[in-house]
C-alpha cells in the first residue's frame, strides 16, 4: 500500500487544524493596546498550540522518510492520531477563553496532548509491525526508543498538576514538547547516507 496518500491527507488535515485555530482569534472590541494586552492569554495558547502542531507535523514527516510499506492498521492509527489532533482547536479556544486560570480547560488541553502522544506512539508501533523487514526503521525506533513513553508519562503528571495550579499543565506539556522540537537526528543521518 503506498504511503503518499496517507502523507498528503495528514498534511491537509494538519493545515486545516492550524487554520481553524487562527480563525478562532478574534479582534479585540476596542482599538487600544490595553484591549490587545487583555487578549495575551489567547495569543499565548494559540502560539503554544501552533508550535505543538508544527512539531507533530515535522516529526510525522521525518518518521515517514523511513517508511517503505504501510497497511490498513497504519491507516487507522494515523486517523486516530488525526482525530486527537483535531481536538486541539477546541482545547486551545477553551483555555484561551478562561485566561489560564481554570483547571478543567487546562486538564482538557492536557488530555488532548496525551491522546496525541498515545496515538503517535501507536502509529510508530504499527508502522514497525507493518514494515518489520525495514532494518532502519526497526533499528532507529524499535526496542529502546523511549521518548514517546517518557512524553506519555509526563503528560499524565501534567494533567494532575492542574489541581495544584492550572498553568502547570501547559508549562509541563511545553517542556515535554521540547523533547520533540528537534526531530530524530538519527533519521536525518540515515536518510542522508542512504
Amino acid at each position: 500500500m503506498p504511503k503518499s496518500r496517507l502523507e498528503a491527507f495528514t498534511d491537509g488535515v494538519i493545515a486545516i487544524i492550524i487554520t481553524i485555530m487562527v480563525l478562532d482569534l478574534h479582534a479585540p472590541e476596542a482599538g487600544s493596546f490595553a484591549a490587545l494586552w487583555g487578549m495575551r492569554s489567547v495569543f499565548l495558547i494559540y502560539l503554544i498550540s501552533f508550535f505543538t502542531m508544527a512539531v507533530y507535523w515535522n516529526n510525522h514527516h521525518h518518521l515517514f522518510l523511513l517508511i517503505k510499506k504501510i497497511n490498513g492498521r497504519v491507516l487507522w492509527a494515523n486517523l486516530a492520531f488525526l482525530f486527537a489532533a483535531s481536538l486541539m482547536p477546541f482545547a486551545t479556544s477553551w483555555v484561551g477563553a478562561q485566561h489560564l486560570d481554570s483547571y478543567v480547560p487546562e486538564m482538557t488541553y492536557g488530555v488532548v496532548m496525551l491522546l496525541m502522544d498515545v496515538t503517535f506512539w501507536l502509529l510508530i508501533r504499527l508502522l514497525i509491525h507493518a514494515d518489520r523487514h525495514n532494518t532502519a526503521l526497526v533499528g532507529l525506533l524499535g526496542e529502546g526508543y523511549y521518548k514517546p513513553l517518557v512524553t506519555i508519562s509526563g503528560n499524565v503528571v501534567a494533567i494532575l498538576l492542574a489541581f495544584l495550579w492550572p498553568p502547570l499543565t501547559i508549562i509541563v506539556d511545553v517542556a515535554l514538547l521540547a523533547l520533540w522540537a528537534q526531530p530524530e537526528k538519527r533519521i536525518e543521518h540515515h536518510v542522508h547516507h542512504s
